[in-house]
């Protein structure tokens, strides 16, 4: 099940990401829950520095419900939570010269592979983390 918040109240395509997430989490026989939470820059920007020490805006946020490497936690039904600034998505759709729905669904599968245990603190990181997004969104 994927759950979409749209606490902007302005996202008109959240019943085409909620469908597109719904087939990115079968494709990779996930049968959790996410929910993606769709946000402004001052929501995500005061999430960011209270979870992360970052006093600023950013594009997606990722929260597991529990963490992916603990073999002592059972799969649990809820995978976690996306947060996506619409704000943010808007300009990085604008700078890569494609609509925002399709950015919305790269971030979405960004934090989705956040989820699913990936990070990317390093450039070798960077690029296991990119090869799996880049799996994500190809299904």
């Amino acid at each position: 099940m994927v759950e979409i918040l749209d606490e902007t109240q302005s996202y008109p395509h959240r019943a085409d990401l909620r469908a597109a997430m719904v087939r990115l989490l079968a494709h990779l026989n996930q049968r959790r829950q996410v929910t993606v939470v769709l946000l402004d820059d001052a929501t995500i920007r005061r999430y960011n520095r209270e979870h992360r020490g970052v006093d600023e805006a950013t594009d997606v946020l990722a929260y597991p419900s529990a963490e992916p490497d603990d073999a002592n936690i059972p799969p649990v039904a809820h995978l976690g939570d996306i947060f996506i600034s619409l704000e943010t998505a808007a300009r990085q759709a604008l700078e890569h010269g494609h609509e925002l729905p399709s950015e919305v669904k790269v971030l979405a599968a960004h934090g989705l592979t956040h989820l699913l245990g990936y990070d990317h603190p390093t450039e070798e990181a960077w690029r296991v983390f990119h090869h799996h997004q880049q799996l994500i969104l190809t299904r």
